[in-house]
């Protein structure tokens, strides 16, 4: 039952990516029976090539997926640096929630809310220092034509990401042990934490580094809200192009889905050698003296909290302004009206959102407890980098061979497919968020609880969900997170029937009315923040009304006094 279970697994969240990248591979070659296309050419790749400003475009990727993850990495480990051995940095944990709940799509259009050349920060320079910005001159940030405004969202975006992910490092590094010995030789904390703690640091943060840099190469929802338009980023560029009416242009977007794959694979092996360059080949500056700096990391991490703390109430603010014109610091009038014409269209579409949000992210975890189940049950198993792979190959290199594959079986069951697809993406982001704490539970428990003569099924839901029912819980919330912030999934698995309130989000941000936005991109931003508040308090009051449910000691006791059965 246990391997049936594990094979169900494989089959729903592994084997798609095959098919996925076989696909549209195929059919970046010219070969797509469908729409008569028999012969094998490299005309679609010839047609990408060709496209005018494709070579721009792709330089602003490499750019912004390139120097956010740098960024984000430095930011990262500055904080951690600062704040790791303090009494802080339990703030710091506490801050990650809300940080990690604010989806990418919310975050971008209250980033170009507050930093547009009319956006908040633009208004208070006015009226403390009387500096003026052009609102219809060269945008600074948000649209720029280099993508420096992607850049530093995507840094900023991705950063609480990386702290997660740097907790269960920095304790297998026992960082403590480290700073006493470093300090007996005569180091400072700045000269431990860069010499030594660093680059074991980065090298554990590879897999995590990989995933920010392949959201960074192939992000299109962000993108679209406050990305360049002309050229656009590659990925956008590939979007556009699935779109285009003209069926007979299909090559080329594949061609240019396998181009953002083997860019992300690239940027990969550069992660790598990077890595390698600092930890290996050019280490002599970890033994080439005592030099050694602090990086600001309190500021780095005060800056990230401050422009996410603001951006729910910028939302709010315009979602009810009637009238806020430039340079106001605040709106001169406030109405409701906004509100109450978009109610009725709003309300199916959250629905919506949140039946696909809860259905797909339960499927998931439940998926996720089997394969974490099996994996600790010593049997064997997929790597954790083969059920990662959604999370680190571009989602418009499988998405166009698993729409084909889904026309052949069943093209008019949009649901079905869509709620797959949400299961597809969250389940590497459950299974991770599962993995540190079913890795830190002692089996000593279900040994002696299979002892006393409890079933298996007894002893796995009495004792080991019980006792790790907080993760659960926040698993559970962070299937939810993701669920809730698919774009491409959605719109091409659903054909645009579907909608949601991120898909409805990214259309309003281009162009429309500030105040629908604000109100599409306020739905976003809190709907997420519910669910990682109901898994907070469902975990508190577990941890409340649950005695200790396992005593080890008392249950020996128990064992040894029983009669021995030979």
């Amino acid at each position: 039952m246990r391997k049936l279970s594990y094979s169900l697994v494989v089959l729903v969240c592994c084997l798609p990516i095959a098919p996925g990248l076989l696909g549209v591979l195929i059919s970046s070659l010219g070969y797509i029976p469908p729409l008569a296309m028999s012969e094998v050419s490299a005309n679609g790749y010839a047609q990408m090539f060709a496209w005018h400003g494709v070579q721009q475009s792709l330089l602003i990727t490499l750019f912004s997926a390139i120097v956010s993850t740098v960024l984000a990495t430095l930011f990262s480990f500055a904080i951690v640096q600062r704040l790791w051995l303090s009494r802080s940095w339990h703030k710091v944990e506490s801050l990650l929630a809300p940080l990690l709940a604010l989806p990418h799509v919310a975050f971008a259009i209250g980033f170009s809310f507050l930093l547009a050349p009319t956006g908040i920060i633009a208004r208070a320079a006015f009226t403390l220092f009387g500096w003026q910005t052009d609102p219809s001159g060269q945008p600074l940030l948000v649209n720029d034509p280099y993508g420096l405004g992607l850049t530093l969202a995507l840094a900023l975006k991705e950063l609480p990401f990386l702290l997660l992910m740097s907790i269960p490092v920095l304790q297998q590094l026992k960082v403590e042990q480290s700073n006493q010995v470093a300090t007996m030789l005569g180091y400072t904390p700045a000269q431990m934490w860069l010499k030594v703690i660093f680059p074991q640091w980065l090298s554990k943060m590879r897999f995590a580094i990989f995933a920010v840099i392949a959201y960074g190469v192939s992000v299109v929802d962000v993108a679209l809200v406050i990305g360049p338009s002309n050229p656009p980023t590659f990925a956008v560029l590939v979007w556009q192009w699935f779109n285009d009416p003209d069926l007979a242009l299909l090559p080329r977007a594949s061609a240019g889905a396998i181009t953002l794959f083997v860019l992300a694979s690239c940027l990969m092996l550069l992660v790598v050698g990077t890595e390698r360059l600092v930890t290996r080949w050019g280490n002599r500056w970890q033994f080439s003296g005592r030099s050694g700096f602090s990086l600001p990391g309190l500021t780095i991490l005060g800056s990230a909290v401050s422009i996410a703390v603001s951006i729910v109430p910028l939302l709010l603010i315009w979602s009810i302004a009637q009238r806020w014109r430039f340079p106001d610091l605040v709106p001169t009038q406030f109405s409701l009206r906004f509100w109450q014409f978009e109610w009725q269209g709003i309300v199916p579409i959250v629905l919506n959102s949140v039946l696909l949000a809860l259905v797909s992210a339960s499927l998931a975890l439940l998926l996720a407890l089997i394969a974490q189940e099996y994996k600790h049950s010593g049997k064997k198993h997929l790597p954790d980098y083969v059920i990662a792979l959604p999370m680190l190959i571009p989602q418009l290199s499988m998405l166009f061979g698993i729409q084909v594959i889904a026309l052949y079986l069943s093209g008019d069951r949009f649901w079905f497919w869509v709620i797959w697809s949400h299961i597809f993406f969250a389940f590497p982001f459950v299974y991770l968020a599962l993995d540190g704490p079913w890795k830190s539970y002692d089996p000593n428990y279900t040994k002696a609880g299979l002892s006393l003569g409890k079933s298996p099924l007894h002893v796995l839901l009495s004792i080991k969900f019980r006792m790790l029912l907080p993760a659960i819980f926040y698993a559970w919330a962070v299937g939810i997170s993701v669920s809730l912030a698919q774009y491409l999934p959605t719109l091409m698995l659903g054909a645009g029937r579907i909608a949601t309130i991120t898909t409805e989000a990214v259309a309003l941000s281009s162009g429309f009315d500030r105040r629908v936005t604000a109100i599409y991109a306020l739905w976003q931003a809190l709907l997420p923040l519910v669910f990682f508040t109901m898994a907070l308090f469902f975990s508190r009051l577990t941890r409340r009304r649950s005695k200790p449910l396992i005593n080890q000691r008392a249950i020996y006791d128990s064992i040894s006094k029983q009669p021995h059965r030979f």
